[in-house]
């Protein structure tokens, strides 16, 4: 199976799509833009769905679910939201045979439609917080599209809070992009860089973005989750007022934040390699195959009999039997690997008369003799080692591929190789427009840890305070 997948080395794109093609992530759908998640994919979105529900719940968030279908007139409401959104919109003008009254926007985001029913519910300050997520999809109407990556419709959540103070709805920002970092490095085993946005990045209507940035293998960037302090303009926007303390009326501060389907690409592109999948065991559908190995009918019986004996007690969600008699258990190995499955579990005659299996490691193809006495327990640390082991090669990749550089010409001649580049920038649009063209880099955000430093731009010489990270990036 391999063998249908290019070699990173030779077209790195390509082989992004073969794995996830190979991989039975997901299938080109006969709507041009869009996919198809097949139940491999969905099996890993289900994963991160739970995991990170759990986490939104932990701190107090609850979920809702609101229309797919948002009036025109909602949108326009909010005059920076609009334009950042209204290339990407699609629109439906006629329904049930007839035109209607007024267009319907599919949903892109769900600020307006949400706000226009937080208004509804917000009087007093005793309201507030008011926390609410929602799972759901999207729609933009992208013109460049990549399966996981950027597709006219796809999964995401989006969490959407109101709050009686601009203190209390930074630190709700502040919070959540947390949460997704946290989430990225404990269960994708993805590094990432935490920062903000620069006013030129940031959020149609937001006061300020935060947002993840990943490194995949080739060195370019992959905003990974983002988390948007939108202040007052969406209440502004639909009137969403509150009764404070003091018995005076205030307007609400709001925030919104939001990851999507686009972090199983950046998984795959975080930890494949040439031979298919490599999926974080915390997020596998299926952790572990056995695959029993034997020449007849009576080793059959016995490896399979054996191997049903070993997985008696395990749970049925955490691993598979390969006993299927019409494939050699070379195709099975191919084909387990090539989906990514964390770890492959040999068991034959002579496994069985030494009491022992050989575990096969997806993350390093490392062959591990196992005893079957407290197997499960021994799988269960090996998967372990496995997620510290691909988050650890993330990290030293984007460790040794992070630059410090203070020249424009150095940076230009770099910058396409790939890398984050931590550079000074003096905060000004025109230098960050001129990078972007010149470039076709933009800086990804200025991290949480940078400290200050006193330096020059390296476009244009000016005072810089502190480094920013740039990126050519997807």
């Amino acid at each position: 199976m391999a063998k249908n997948i290019t070699k990173r080395g030779d077209d790195y794109s390509q082989w992004y799509i073969d794995v996830v093609l190979q991989g039975e992530l997901a299938d080109y759908a006969p709507v041009k833009g869009c996919m198809v998640i097949k139940p491999n994919g969905y099996a890993v979105w289900e994963n991160i769905q739970r995991n990170l529900d759990r986490m939104f719940k932990e701190t107090g968030h609850v979920n809702a679910y609101f229309p797919v279908f948002i009036p025109e007139s909602f949108l326009k409401k909010e005059a920076e939201h609009v334009e950042g959104f209204a290339p990407e919109c699609a629109v439906v003008t006629h329904a049930g045979g007839k035109p209607l009254e007024e267009p319907l926007v599919i949903r892109p985001t769900s600020e307006t439609i949400i706000w226009s029913m937080y208004r509804n519910w917000i009087s007093s300050y005793r309201d507030l917080p008011l926390l609410i997520n929602q799972w759901a999809n999207v729609c933009r109407w992208e013109m460049r599209t990549r399966l996981f990556l950027r597709t006219t419709e796809f999964l995401w959540q989006e969490g959407h809070t109101a709050h009686a103070t601009h203190e209390e709805a930074e630190e709700e920002a502040f919070k959540m992009v947390h949460v997704y970092k946290r989430f990225a490095e404990e269960y994708l085993a993805m590094p990432v860089i935490a920062g903000r946005k620069t006013d030129s990045e940031k959020f149609a209507g937001a006061l300020h973005t935060y947002c993840i940035e990943a490194m995949m293998q080739d060195g370019k960037a992959l905003q990974a989750g983002t988390s948007h302090h939108l202040g007052q303009n969406f209440a502004k926007a639909f009137d969403v007022q509150f009764q404070d303390a003091n018995k005076q009326l205030q307007y609400v501060y709001a925030t919104s934040w939001g990851v999507s389907t686009r972090l199983i690409g950046g998984m795959v592109m975080t930890h494949s390699d040439d031979n298919g999948l490599v999926i974080p065991p915390k997020l596998a559908p299926l952790p572990v195959v056995f695959v029993p190995i034997w020449r007849s009918d009576e080793e059959m019986t016995r490896v399979l009999g054996r191997a049903r004996e070993l997985t008696r007690d395990w749970d049925p969600l955490f691993y598979k039997i390969d006993d299927r008699d019409q494939y050699k258990p070379g195709f099975k190995f191919a084909e387990w690997e090539v989906r990514g499955v964390p770890i492959r579990i040999e068991i034959g005659p002579r496994d069985c008369d030494n009491s022992q299996v050989v575990a096969v490691r997806r993350d390093t193809g490392a062959k591990i003799p196992l005893p079957m006495d407290g197997l499960y327990e021994k799988v269960r640390a090996l998967l372990d080692e496995i997620q510290t082991n691909m988050f650890d090669t993330a990290k030293r990749r984007m460790d040794d591929r992070t630059y410090i550089c203070d020249s424009y010409s150095d940076y230009k001649n770099a910058v396409g190789v790939g890398g984050f580049f931590r550079v000074h920038w003096c905060g000004g649009a025109a230098c960050e427009a001129l990078m972007s063209e010149e470039t076709k880099s933009t800086i990804r955000c200025i991290p949480f840890d940078a400290e200050e430093e006193d330096g020059v731009c390296m476009i244009c010489g000016k005072p810089s305070r502190r480094r920013v990270v740039a990126s050519q990036s997807y």
